[in-house]
């Protein structure tokens, strides 16, 4: 199934495509990890242990019904937003996927009420503080991806941070060891990716691929032409409606394709560890920001406008 990279992604025929029709039942027999271990929310210790081990971990019964409701109809409606200025269903990370974040005049969602909701759930910040070893973690950005119903492309592996290079293609990973000894693999986590599922996360609507364990490694990432079958297939699936999956983000990961018929939705809260500081843009105004728990308040700190700033939002496909 290397091949697939090269099939069609545009047109509203691509539910006819014989070979989207052989990827489904390829995925269906064939797609997620073996022996996935998708924990409970009082699973706190061996959630850590899986983390450190693999670079993710799932849990289970993080959202309670209410809560995914609301933060399905909350994806629903900015999808809706951004998916009005893209009739061809370009995408900004590749054809039918887009980058919640990337999709915002604020680089963020911190701004809608369904995001700042995910900043009190117990289990998230009982298992991030654990993984830092202390809650004076800080929010990056509030943000996630979506897909849609044909995107039948693979999105190469990747991580989302890296060492220093220059200013312009890393301005945002910026971790320099001038002696040329450390790289911000050998550190312990510095930065933490939380996806919240407002759906079920299936073998065919788009699950995320991730390579266990890669978190620490120097090897380079292979190509999708270079990429082995079993990392294809190592999928984060099936996981129900209301988990979460933590991931290391220096772990190497990537979009699959969804060919169900429904858009897969992960939005997420990203966090940096107390010692890792990077720029951070502004995200909620400051009188939202008054609104919010003292515990919310310490941790987006750094994401709040002045009180003198308006703060503009809004979709856009190509965020500043």
């Amino acid at each position: 199934m290397n091949g697939l990279s090269d099939l069609k992604s545009a047109g509203e025929r691509w539910t006819d495509d014989p070979e989207v029709h052989a990827l489904r039942a390829y995925l269906d027999a064939n797609n997620g990890i073996r022996g996935l271990e998708v924990l409970e929310p009082a699973d706190i210790r061996h959630a850590l242990e899986l983390f450190r081990r693999d670079g993710f971990v799932v849990i289970a019964n993080v959202l309670d019904s209410a809560q995914v409701e609301i933060l399905s109809k909350g994806c629903a409606e900015v999808a809706g937003e951004i998916l009005a200025l893209d009739d061809g269903r370009k995408g900004n990370r590749g054809s039918h996927r887009y980058s919640f974040g990337g999709s915002s005049l604020t680089r963020s969602q911190l701004h809608r009420p369904e995001w700042q909701m995910l900043l009190d759930i117990p289990v998230v910040t009982n298992v991030v503080s654990a993984i830092f070893g202390s809650s004076d973690y800080v929010l990056r950005s509030a943000s996630g991806d979506f897909c849609l119903p044909g995107a039948v492309q693979y999105q190469p592996l990747h991580s989302d941070v890296r060492d220093w290079h220059d200013g312009y293609s890393t301005p945002f990973s910026a971790f320099y060891d001038p002696r040329g000894q450390l790289t911000i693999r050998d550190l312990p986590c510095p930065y933490v990716c939380v996806n919240f599922l407002p759906q079920d996360v299936t073998r065919l609507n788009g699950p995320t691929r991730q390579i266990p364990g890669t978190q620490h490694a120097r090897t380079p990432i292979p190509t999708l032409d270079g990429e082995p079958e079993w990392m294809r297939l190592s999928t984060v699936c099936p996981a129900p409606a209301g988990a979460v999956m933590i991931r290391d983000v220096r772990a190497w990961h990537g979009g699959t394709p969804n060919i169900s018929d429904a858009i897969r939705s992960i939005p997420n809260l990203e966090f940096y560890a107390p010692w890792f500081r990077e720029p951070i843009v502004p995200g909620i105004t400051y009188s939202d920001y008054r609104k919010l728990s003292d515990h919310a308040q310490r941790i987006v700190r750094h994401c709040v406008a002045d009180s003198s700033e308006t703060l503009v939002t809004g979709p856009t496909l190509r965020a500043p």
